[in-house]
């Protein structure tokens, strides 16, 4: 790991920990680029910015994303916009990592000892609502990547992809999930190991989690290259929920809680080296860190894409709506108008008939005298 990475990985541990002494069950961590800088830097005794709410999480998303934030957002979160966001609205990064960590907030204390902060990097308190959403439409070209997916194969599978695990951490993993004797060793900062069982259901949910994002991660990746390769470049959104350290804390002990969340910080740490290589720095992380999350709450930032084609449609069809009344005017006026023709015509025959021979009449008759 080199200097940058492990820097990332003390500071998220600094960052949590900051989180779990305050009280609060949830907090944004915002990870700002390496080649360009998105973010202000934010001093420790700005109070103004211990506290942010999911509402204004999401503003911060969409200004980065290049859409404009929803004018119901009140004048006070659009001055905490401001303190967060550097002041350049055509410096915009290209994706944006949004990643929820469900069941975080428990740290080791000795952890404290080896913080390195960095200006780049901050974390506020989410307060107010638990749930909000960012509103995109088709028009603003934004290219949606869901990663974290849950890993579905096979016992063979499962084993090829937890041995792929090991050797990409540095580990080791033998045995298998069919004979119930796979054990997957990780080795830690500290220089000790953390060894899995993975026929432990809350040790396979961890590292299984831990594939699903690295695998994510690699696909979006791969996505981007794609993108960059095309003549128009959308902006890359790329949202995940990682799921293994609520499993740990529902059924591991707190020594392996502790040991996994500091796996989780080094997977996290590499995986943000990775992607900021692979996006030459143009890419931004956001972390919602949920203590305690519900069974049915659901993802706390939604992305609600709007569909353009169907709106537009649908006031087409309002337009082009014709009503019983509407066509009753146009017939009563057509009526009246060809009696009104037909009154005239008849005039017109009888005063040509019937008038009477004079010079003046016969020159308007076209008559020739002599």
């Amino acid at each position: 790991m080199d200097l940058r990475n492990f820097h990332l990985l003390v500071l998220l541990s600094c960052l949590c920990l900051q989180q779990a002494r305050v009280g609060s069950s949830n907090s944004a961590v915002f990870l700002d680029g390496t080649g360009q800088r998105y973010f202000r830097s934010q001093p420790d005794a700005d109070g103004e910015l211990n506290s942010i709410s999911l509402s204004e999480v999401a503003a911060t998303i969409s200004v980065l994303l290049g859409v404009a934030p929803p004018a119901s957002l009140p004048v006070e979160s659009s001055l905490k916009l401001d303190k967060v966001l550097m002041p350049n609205p055509f410096n915009k990064p290209h994706a944006i990592i949004l990643l929820e960590v469900e069941g975080i907030g428990d740290l080791s204390p000795s952890s404290e000892s080896s913080i390195s902060l960095v200006d780049s990097t901050f974390s506020s308190r989410i307060i107010g609502s638990s749930k909000a959403q960012i509103e995109l439409s088709e028009e603003n070209e934004v290219s949606l990547v869901s990663i974290a997916e849950p890993v579905e194969c096979d016992a063979e599978c499962t084993d090829k992809e937890l041995g792929n695990l090991a050797q990409w951490l540095g580990g080791s993993y033998v045995g298998s999930l069919e004979l119930q004797d796979g054990e997957l060793e990780i080795p830690l900062a500290s220089g000790t190991f953390l060894k899995l069982h993975v026929s432990k259901k809350s040790d396979r949910a961890f590292a299984l989690s831990l594939v699903s994002l690295i695998n994510g991660i690699k696909m979006a990746m791969e996505m981007h290259e794609d993108f960059a390769a095309s003549t128009q470049r959308p902006v890359e959104l790329l949202t995940g929920c990682f799921t293994g350290i609520k499993a740990l804390n529902e059924y591991g002990s707190d020594d392996i809680v502790q040991q996994g969340l500091e796996i989780f910080h080094m997977t996290l740490a590499k995986l943000f080296g990775l992607l900021q290589k692979s996006y030459q720095g143009e890419i931004v992380g956001v972390l919602l860190l949920n203590k305690e999350p519900s069974a049915n709450s659901g993802s706390m930032l939604d992305v609600n894409l709007r569909s353009r084609t169907s709106r537009l449609l649908e006031e087409l069809g309002a337009v082009n709506a014709t009503t019983a009344e509407v066509l009753l005017v146009r017939k009563t006026l057509a009526w009246i108008t060809g009696v009104i023709l037909f009154i005239s015509t008849l005039i017109g025959i009888y005063y040509l008939l019937y008038m009477p021979f004079t010079r003046d009449t016969l020159l308007y008759s076209n008559v020739k005298l002599d």
